[in-house]
């Protein structure tokens, strides 16, 4: 489980003026919810916020959230972006409590070689990136290995056939395709249309275009 730290201020004015104002002072609105709290408004530093995002996986990582002389524990549930700028709008905290389940998306990542590509020239496809899963807070996995070293030519490794770490109950269907070695793809060859000439046959000739005589270079009749 990873963890972090992210120090924040509660605020009391709420509505599109105040998150305006907030952003325009280098900070970022948000809230915390979870465990029978009531929502409760939060402003964090744009620039600490931004760091933070840079270094770790959000959706795993555990954040102590640092609100004045109090500290909870929570994970970032949704982060709001604005639609083609860098900027961050809004962030929800969802506060956590040790021993009550939460259902996360945890990344899948491919480890090893497939002897179907290395050896038959087969392409992996990687069909599913991340299982949603429930699982204590303390226990949450940053990431989860898809072993494809024993993965041959039109084989696949399905959810059920994931090792998964203990205290973790997988959501997704057992039997949907995690990865996926397909064969290599090969390039019909189009067959010429009857009566075509290809380039560099046998007896074709090369098209031969002649100037039209004009009537200054038409000979003379004799």
């Amino acid at each position: 489980m990873a963890t972090a730290n992210l120090s924040a201020t509660i605020r009391t004015e709420t509505g599109k003026g105040a998150a305006r104002k907030l952003r325009a002072g280098k900070q970022v609105p948000a809230v915390i919810y979870g465990h029978h709290r009531d929502p409760q408004p939060l402003a964090l530093d744009t620039r600490e916020v931004e760091r933070l995002l840079d270094r770790v996986a959000y959706e795993t990582t555990v954040i102590e959230l640092t609100l004045g002389e109090t500290m909870a524990r929570t994970i970032i549930r949704e982060i709001q972006r604005h639609p083609f700028k860098r900027q961050i709008l809004h962030i929800d905290f969802q506060e956590l409590v040790a021993g009550e389940m939460i259902v996360v998306n945890v990344p899948l990542v491919i480890v090893g070689t497939s002897p179907g590509v290395r050896t038959e020239g087969g392409t992996l496809d990687h069909v599913l990136r991340e299982l949603e899963v429930e699982v204590d807070p303390a226990n949450i996995p940053n990431h989860i290995d898809v072993d494809v070293s024993e993965l041959g030519l039109n084989q696949s490794i399905h959810v059920r056939d994931l090792k998964l770490p203990e205290g973790i109950a997988v959501l997704n269907d057992e039997d949907a395709p995690v990865v996926i070695c397909a064969p290599p793809r090969v390039e019909a060859e189009v067959a010429p249309a009857a009566g075509e000439v290809v380039e560099g046959e046998a007896g074709a000739e090369p098209e031969v275009i002649r100037k039209a005589k004009t009537d200054d270079e038409t000979p003379e009749a004799k």
